[in-house]
Protein backbone atom coordinates (compact mmCIF):
# COMPACT_ATOMS: atom_id res chain seq x y z
CA UNK A 1 0.00 0.00 0.00
CA UNK A 2 1.25 3.45 -0.89
CA UNK A 3 1.81 6.49 1.33
CA UNK A 4 -1.19 8.49 0.08
CA UNK A 5 -3.70 8.68 2.93
CA UNK A 6 -6.24 11.10 1.45
CA UNK A 7 -6.91 12.27 -2.08
CA UNK A 8 -9.66 14.78 -2.90
CA UNK A 9 -10.63 16.11 -6.31
CA UNK A 10 -13.14 18.79 -7.37
CA UNK A 11 -14.73 19.37 -3.97
CA UNK A 12 -17.39 22.09 -3.84
CA UNK A 13 -19.91 23.08 -1.19
CA UNK A 14 -22.99 25.16 -2.03
CA UNK A 15 -25.49 26.50 0.49
CA UNK A 16 -28.93 27.68 -0.76
CA UNK A 17 -29.95 30.99 0.85
CA UNK A 18 -32.87 33.37 0.42
CA UNK A 19 -30.72 35.69 -1.73
CA UNK A 20 -29.26 32.91 -3.88
CA UNK A 21 -26.72 30.10 -3.64
CA UNK A 22 -23.62 30.66 -1.53
CA UNK A 23 -20.64 28.98 -3.20
CA UNK A 24 -18.69 28.44 0.01
CA UNK A 25 -16.10 25.98 -1.34
CA UNK A 26 -15.21 25.93 -5.02
CA UNK A 27 -13.36 23.12 -6.81
CA UNK A 28 -10.84 22.24 -4.10
CA UNK A 29 -8.18 19.61 -4.83
CA UNK A 30 -5.81 18.35 -2.15
CA UNK A 31 -3.97 15.30 -0.88
CA UNK A 32 -2.22 14.18 2.28
CA UNK A 33 0.49 11.54 2.64
CA UNK A 34 1.23 9.38 5.65
CA UNK A 35 3.35 11.27 8.20
CA UNK A 36 2.67 14.60 6.44
CA UNK A 37 1.09 17.77 7.82
CA UNK A 38 -1.00 19.80 5.39
CA UNK A 39 -1.91 23.23 6.76
CA UNK A 40 -4.93 24.96 5.24
CA UNK A 41 -4.67 28.70 5.92
CA UNK A 42 -6.72 31.77 5.18
CA UNK A 43 -8.80 34.46 6.87
CA UNK A 44 -12.12 33.72 8.58
CA UNK A 45 -14.91 32.77 6.19
CA UNK A 46 -12.66 31.51 3.39
CA UNK A 47 -14.05 27.95 3.53
CA UNK A 48 -11.43 26.14 5.62
CA UNK A 49 -13.79 24.61 8.18
CA UNK A 50 -16.46 23.74 5.61
CA UNK A 51 -13.80 21.91 3.61
CA UNK A 52 -12.93 19.80 6.64
CA UNK A 53 -16.59 19.09 7.42
CA UNK A 54 -17.17 18.10 3.79
CA UNK A 55 -14.32 15.57 3.99
CA UNK A 56 -15.96 13.99 7.05
CA UNK A 57 -19.46 14.26 5.50
CA UNK A 58 -20.61 16.33 8.47
CA UNK A 59 -21.99 19.34 6.61
CA UNK A 60 -25.19 21.14 7.71
CA UNK A 61 -28.36 19.66 6.22
CA UNK A 62 -28.88 22.50 3.72
CA UNK A 63 -25.31 22.34 2.39
CA UNK A 64 -24.82 20.53 -0.92
CA UNK A 65 -21.53 18.70 -1.44
CA UNK A 66 -20.32 17.86 -4.94
CA UNK A 67 -17.08 15.95 -5.30
CA UNK A 68 -15.31 14.09 -8.06
CA UNK A 69 -13.05 11.87 -5.99
CA UNK A 70 -12.57 11.03 -2.32
CA UNK A 71 -10.02 8.29 -1.57
CA UNK A 72 -8.88 7.12 1.85
CA UNK A 73 -5.75 4.98 1.75
CA UNK A 74 -6.14 4.75 -2.03
CA UNK A 75 -9.65 3.26 -1.83
CA UNK A 76 -12.74 5.31 -2.70
CA UNK A 77 -15.17 6.24 0.08
CA UNK A 78 -17.11 8.63 -2.14
CA UNK A 79 -20.24 6.49 -2.41
CA UNK A 80 -20.30 5.32 1.19
CA UNK A 81 -23.68 5.29 2.92
CA UNK A 82 -24.19 7.19 6.19
CA UNK A 83 -23.80 3.89 8.06
CA UNK A 84 -20.49 3.20 6.32
CA UNK A 85 -19.26 6.75 6.96
CA UNK A 86 -20.13 6.43 10.64
CA UNK A 87 -17.76 3.46 10.71
CA UNK A 88 -15.05 5.61 9.11
CA UNK A 89 -15.50 8.66 11.35
CA UNK A 90 -13.64 8.27 14.64
CA UNK A 91 -12.07 5.05 13.42
CA UNK A 92 -10.10 5.71 10.21
CA UNK A 93 -10.61 9.49 10.12
CA UNK A 94 -10.59 11.52 13.33
CA UNK A 95 -11.41 15.17 13.89
CA UNK A 96 -10.31 17.58 16.60
CA UNK A 97 -12.75 20.47 16.76
CA UNK A 98 -12.02 24.10 17.53
CA UNK A 99 -13.77 24.30 20.90
CA UNK A 100 -13.57 21.15 23.05
CA UNK A 101 -16.21 22.38 25.49
CA UNK A 102 -18.87 22.15 22.78
CA UNK A 103 -17.42 18.93 21.31
CA UNK A 104 -17.54 16.93 24.55
CA UNK A 105 -20.95 15.96 25.94
CA UNK A 106 -21.46 17.82 29.25
CA UNK A 107 -23.88 15.15 30.52
CA UNK A 108 -21.35 12.29 30.50
CA UNK A 109 -17.99 11.75 32.17
CA UNK A 110 -14.77 11.72 30.19
CA UNK A 111 -14.49 7.98 30.82
CA UNK A 112 -17.98 7.23 29.52
CA UNK A 113 -17.32 9.14 26.30
CA UNK A 114 -13.95 7.53 25.65
CA UNK A 115 -15.23 4.03 26.39
CA UNK A 116 -18.20 4.58 24.06
CA UNK A 117 -15.87 5.69 21.27
CA UNK A 118 -13.75 2.55 21.59
CA UNK A 119 -16.66 0.14 21.86
CA UNK A 120 -18.37 1.72 18.85
CA UNK A 121 -15.47 0.70 16.62
CA UNK A 122 -13.80 -2.21 18.44
CA UNK A 123 -14.99 -5.53 19.86
CA UNK A 124 -13.77 -4.85 23.38
CA UNK A 125 -15.10 -5.12 26.95
CA UNK A 126 -15.87 -2.07 29.07
CA UNK A 127 -13.01 -2.78 31.48
CA UNK A 128 -10.47 -3.19 28.66
CA UNK A 129 -11.78 -0.05 26.94
CA UNK A 130 -11.42 1.89 30.19
CA UNK A 131 -7.84 0.66 30.59
CA UNK A 132 -7.00 1.79 27.05
CA UNK A 133 -8.67 5.16 27.68
CA UNK A 134 -6.55 5.63 30.80
CA UNK A 135 -3.37 4.74 28.87
CA UNK A 136 -4.24 7.22 26.11
CA UNK A 137 -4.88 10.03 28.61
CA UNK A 138 -1.45 9.36 30.08
CA UNK A 139 0.08 9.34 26.59
CA UNK A 140 -1.23 12.85 25.90
CA UNK A 141 0.26 14.12 29.14
CA UNK A 142 -2.73 14.06 31.49
CA UNK A 143 -1.76 13.21 35.06
CA UNK A 144 -4.07 11.38 37.49
CA UNK A 145 -5.74 9.77 34.47
CA UNK A 146 -7.93 7.45 36.55
CA UNK A 147 -9.44 10.43 38.33
CA UNK A 148 -9.94 12.37 35.07
CA UNK A 149 -12.03 9.51 33.67
CA UNK A 150 -14.60 10.11 36.42
CA UNK A 151 -14.82 13.87 35.80
CA UNK A 152 -17.15 15.86 33.54
CA UNK A 153 -15.88 18.26 30.82
CA UNK A 154 -16.73 21.39 32.85
CA UNK A 155 -14.40 20.19 35.61
CA UNK A 156 -11.37 20.40 33.31
CA UNK A 157 -9.41 23.40 32.05
CA UNK A 158 -9.41 24.32 28.36
CA UNK A 159 -5.99 22.77 27.83
CA UNK A 160 -7.02 19.52 29.52
CA UNK A 161 -10.23 19.34 27.51
CA UNK A 162 -8.26 19.72 24.30
CA UNK A 163 -5.88 16.95 25.39
CA UNK A 164 -8.91 14.76 26.09
CA UNK A 165 -10.20 15.48 22.57
CA UNK A 166 -6.83 14.48 21.12
CA UNK A 167 -6.82 11.30 23.22
CA UNK A 168 -10.34 10.40 22.02
CA UNK A 169 -9.34 11.03 18.41
CA UNK A 170 -6.31 8.74 18.74
CA UNK A 171 -8.08 5.88 20.53
CA UNK A 172 -8.73 3.91 17.34
CA UNK A 173 -5.39 4.92 15.74
CA UNK A 174 -6.89 6.64 12.66
CA UNK A 175 -4.99 7.02 9.40
CA UNK A 176 -5.91 10.70 9.12
CA UNK A 177 -6.60 13.43 11.67
CA UNK A 178 -8.26 16.74 10.80
CA UNK A 179 -7.60 19.45 13.40
CA UNK A 180 -9.81 22.51 12.94
CA UNK A 181 -8.02 25.39 14.69
CA UNK A 182 -7.39 23.22 17.77
CA UNK A 183 -5.51 25.91 19.71
CA UNK A 184 -7.63 29.02 19.03
CA UNK A 185 -9.34 29.04 22.44
CA UNK A 186 -6.11 28.40 24.39
CA UNK A 187 -3.45 30.73 25.74
CA UNK A 188 -0.07 30.92 24.01
CA UNK A 189 1.79 28.57 26.39
CA UNK A 190 -0.86 25.85 26.12
CA UNK A 191 -1.00 26.36 22.34
CA UNK A 192 2.68 25.49 22.04
CA UNK A 193 2.23 22.39 24.20
CA UNK A 194 -0.75 21.15 22.16
CA UNK A 195 1.06 21.69 18.84
CA UNK A 196 4.14 19.87 20.09
CA UNK A 197 1.95 17.03 21.33
CA UNK A 198 0.17 16.74 17.97
CA UNK A 199 3.45 16.63 16.11
CA UNK A 200 4.95 13.97 18.40
CA UNK A 201 1.85 11.76 18.24
CA UNK A 202 1.63 12.14 14.48
CA UNK A 203 5.19 10.88 14.09
CA UNK A 204 4.59 8.05 16.57
CA UNK A 205 1.47 6.79 14.77
CA UNK A 206 2.64 7.79 11.25
CA UNK A 207 -0.67 9.52 10.50
CA UNK A 208 -1.64 12.12 7.96
CA UNK A 209 -2.60 15.44 9.56
CA UNK A 210 -4.68 18.30 8.16
CA UNK A 211 -4.33 21.38 10.34
CA UNK A 212 -6.73 24.25 9.71
CA UNK A 213 -5.55 27.60 11.01
CA UNK A 214 -5.24 31.31 10.30
CA UNK A 215 -2.02 31.58 12.35
CA UNK A 216 1.01 31.68 10.05
CA UNK A 217 3.31 31.26 13.04
CA UNK A 218 1.72 27.87 13.71
CA UNK A 219 2.08 26.98 10.02
CA UNK A 220 5.79 27.79 10.02
CA UNK A 221 6.39 25.48 13.00
CA UNK A 222 4.38 22.43 12.05
CA UNK A 223 3.54 22.29 8.31
CA UNK A 224 5.00 20.06 5.63
CA UNK A 225 2.86 21.55 2.88
CA UNK A 226 0.53 24.56 2.80
CA UNK A 227 -2.71 25.29 0.96
CA UNK A 228 -3.79 28.96 1.04
CA UNK A 229 -7.55 29.52 0.70
CA UNK A 230 -9.32 32.71 -0.29
CA UNK A 231 -13.06 33.12 -0.93
CA UNK A 232 -13.67 29.38 -1.17
CA UNK A 233 -10.77 28.56 -3.50
CA UNK A 234 -7.22 27.33 -3.02
CA UNK A 235 -5.18 30.21 -4.45
CA UNK A 236 -1.73 28.80 -3.72
CA UNK A 237 -0.18 25.56 -2.56
CA UNK A 238 3.32 24.23 -2.06
CA UNK A 239 5.84 23.15 0.56
CA UNK A 240 6.13 25.30 3.67
CA UNK A 241 9.56 26.49 2.47
CA UNK A 242 8.19 27.52 -0.94
CA UNK A 243 5.22 29.40 0.53
CA UNK A 244 7.25 31.28 3.14
CA UNK A 245 10.39 31.96 1.08
CA UNK A 246 8.77 32.75 -2.27
CA UNK A 247 4.99 33.26 -2.10
CA UNK A 248 3.58 33.71 -5.60
CA UNK A 249 -0.05 34.75 -5.21
CA UNK A 250 -0.68 38.43 -4.28
CA UNK A 251 -2.99 37.31 -1.45
CA UNK A 252 -0.30 35.05 0.04
CA UNK A 253 2.19 37.89 -0.21
CA UNK A 254 -0.28 40.16 1.55
CA UNK A 255 -0.64 37.63 4.38
CA UNK A 256 3.13 37.46 4.76
CA UNK A 257 3.37 41.25 5.04
CA UNK A 258 0.92 41.15 7.95
CA UNK A 259 3.26 39.21 10.26
CA UNK A 260 6.40 40.57 11.97
CA UNK A 261 9.71 39.04 10.88
CA UNK A 262 12.36 38.61 13.62
CA UNK A 263 15.43 40.68 12.78
CA UNK A 264 13.68 42.60 9.99
CA UNK A 265 10.58 44.22 11.47
CA UNK A 266 11.63 47.12 13.71
CA UNK A 267 9.79 47.75 17.01
CA UNK A 268 6.87 50.11 16.42
CA UNK A 269 7.01 49.66 12.64
CA UNK A 270 3.51 49.28 11.16
CA UNK A 271 2.70 45.86 9.71
CA UNK A 272 1.24 45.36 6.27
CA UNK A 273 -2.47 45.01 5.59
CA UNK A 274 -4.72 43.86 2.78
CA UNK A 275 -7.14 46.62 1.71
CA UNK A 276 -10.75 46.07 0.70
CA UNK A 277 -13.33 43.41 1.51
CA UNK A 278 -13.80 39.74 0.66
CA UNK A 279 -16.27 39.50 -2.26
CA UNK A 280 -19.74 38.04 -1.83
CA UNK A 281 -19.85 34.38 -2.80
CA UNK A 282 -23.60 34.42 -3.46
CA UNK A 283 -24.51 33.92 -7.11
CA UNK A 284 -22.23 33.59 -10.10
CA UNK A 285 -18.70 34.95 -10.14
CA UNK A 286 -16.31 35.49 -13.05
CA UNK A 287 -12.61 36.20 -12.86
CA UNK A 288 -10.16 36.31 -9.98
CA UNK A 289 -11.86 36.63 -6.59
CA UNK A 290 -8.97 38.70 -5.25
CA UNK A 291 -9.09 41.22 -8.11
CA UNK A 292 -10.80 44.05 -6.17
CA UNK A 293 -8.11 43.93 -3.45
CA UNK A 294 -5.05 43.32 -5.63
CA UNK A 295 -2.56 46.06 -6.55
CA UNK A 296 -1.39 44.02 -9.57
CA UNK A 297 -4.84 43.57 -11.11
CA UNK A 298 -5.13 43.49 -14.92
CA UNK A 299 -8.09 43.49 -17.27
CA UNK A 300 -7.55 39.77 -17.89
CA UNK A 301 -8.05 39.09 -14.19
CA UNK A 302 -11.74 39.99 -14.40
CA UNK A 303 -12.64 38.39 -17.72
CA UNK A 304 -12.49 34.66 -17.03
CA UNK A 305 -11.91 32.17 -14.25
CA UNK A 306 -8.27 31.77 -13.25
CA UNK A 307 -6.85 28.26 -12.94
CA UNK A 308 -3.98 27.11 -10.75
CA UNK A 309 -0.70 27.31 -12.65
CA UNK A 310 2.44 25.40 -11.75
CA UNK A 311 5.72 27.11 -10.96
CA UNK A 312 8.34 25.57 -13.24
CA UNK A 313 10.58 23.05 -11.50
CA UNK A 314 8.66 23.23 -8.21
CA UNK A 315 5.78 21.48 -6.46
CA UNK A 316 4.15 24.88 -6.13
CA UNK A 317 1.08 26.30 -7.88
CA UNK A 318 -0.82 29.57 -7.68
CA UNK A 319 -4.09 30.94 -9.08
CA UNK A 320 -3.04 34.10 -10.91
CA UNK A 321 -2.54 35.39 -14.46
CA UNK A 322 0.66 37.20 -13.51
CA UNK A 323 3.76 35.61 -15.08
CA UNK A 324 6.10 33.93 -12.56
CA UNK A 325 9.08 36.04 -13.67
CA UNK A 326 7.09 39.24 -13.19
CA UNK A 327 5.76 38.03 -9.86
CA UNK A 328 9.24 37.40 -8.42
CA UNK A 329 10.15 41.04 -9.10
CA UNK A 330 7.32 42.31 -6.89
CA UNK A 331 8.47 43.20 -3.40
Amino acid sequence: MGNRVLSVRNLSVDIPLADGVLHAVDDVNLHVDRGETLCIVGESGCGKSLTSLALMDLLPKKAIRTIGRLDLNEASILDYSERQMSDVRGNRMGMIFQEPMTSLNPAFTIGNQMVETLRRHRDISKSDARDLAKQMLEKVGITAAEQRLTQYPHQLSGGLRQRVMIAMTLLCEPELIIADEPTTALDVTIQAQILLLLRELQHEYDMGLILITHDLGVVARIATRVAVMYAGQIVEQGTVEQIFENPMHPYTRGLMRCIPVPGKTRPGEPLGSIPGMVPSLIGSFTGCRFADRCDLVKEACRKSDVALRDVAGKTQAYRCVIDPQAMTKVA
